[in-house]
């Protein structure tokens, strides 16, 4: 009993070890990684807030990075995993204490109803077109693929409610993907009709022209920064980390508080088999 007490108390304590260093080292070794083949241009490393053990989400940025979005994105891209009543759920960025229920939230019913939803007359059976609500999901852009493809000259535009986590190192790729437009293209390399040269693609060409420009979008609020490129795209990354993992904080509390359980109980458990076999010789 007492090499089993003994044991189970010490592997206590490298399991609570060993999650604790999952948890710090984790966002820097996917820092680490490169988004793709980049070739001669040097990926930018941002701090984003909602790395490391205890990072949060910056909610200023996600809200700025909404309405690029909706401004800039939303012409082609989709959130197909994503309902207007996310924006208000406790933990998101337009919640409400006087509105726990997000489908009461007059902010996020003002988002739904700028979208236009696809519906059926409940009379007759006719299509209609009616403005959104909290538990509608953001809208498909296009009808099809191949309506998409056609639209794009024969690319299909990714959906981009988890696109961080379907890239590697998401948020650094995105952000790099939005600001390298303007990185001058290798002598030699030509792109084809329809393609525009973007060293972070594989391959240096993509389909879709710089989506964002100095003042496109007008930033609300008094103290809210300039709309340049770098600073739109940071808000727009952090827009799309957090559609991505909503419940990412969550998570990092609840990982937290686990994890100090766990260290806790492991001292306990160690101290306890000090005492109750401090009188047996070995």
């Amino acid at each position: 009993m007492a090499i089993t007490l003994k044991t189970f108390a010490l592997s206590g304590l490298a399991t609570a070890g060993l999650a604790l260093a999952s948890f710090v080292f984790a966002p820097a070794m996917a820092s680490a990684a490169g988004g793709g083949d980049t070739g001669s241009y040097e990926m930018k490393h941002v701090h984003w807030h909602f790395n490391g053990f205890l990072g949060t989400y910056d909610t200023e940025a996600a809200q700025r990075g909404y309405q690029v979005y909706k401004e800039v994105c939303s012409s082609c891209h989709a959130l197909e995993h994503l309902s207007f009543r996310h924006l208000g759920d406790k933990g998101a960025h337009f919640y409400s204490a006087d509105y726990p229920n997000p489908n009461d939230n007059p902010l996020v019913k003002a988002f739904a109803a700028e979208w236009d939803i696809n519906d059926i007359d409940t009379d007759n059976g006719d299509v209609i077109t009616r403005g959104g609500i909290p538990a509608d999901k953001f809208p498909a852009v296009y009808a099809n693929e191949y309506a998409a493809r056609a639209s794009n000259g024969g690319a299909l535009p990714p959906d981009l409610s988890v696109i961080t986590k379907a890239r590697n190192n998401g948020p650094d790729y995105v952000y790099n993907l939005l600001v390298a437009y303007d990185t001058p293209m290798p002598h030699g390399m030509s792109m084809s009709a329809g393609q525009y040269y973007n060293p972070v693609m594989e391959g240096g060409a993509i389909a879709m022209a710089a989506p964002l420009s100095d003042g496109q979008v007008d930033y609300e609020g008094a103290n809210a920064p300039d709309a340049t490129v770098k600073q739109m795209a940071a808000d727009v990354v952090e827009f799309l980390a957090w559609s991505a993992d909503p419940k990412l904080e969550q998570r990092k509390r609840v990982g937290f508080a686990s994890l100090l359980y766990l260290f806790l109980l492991s001292i306990l458990l160690y101290l306890s088999y000090k005492r109750v076999w401090k009188h047996v010789k070995h």
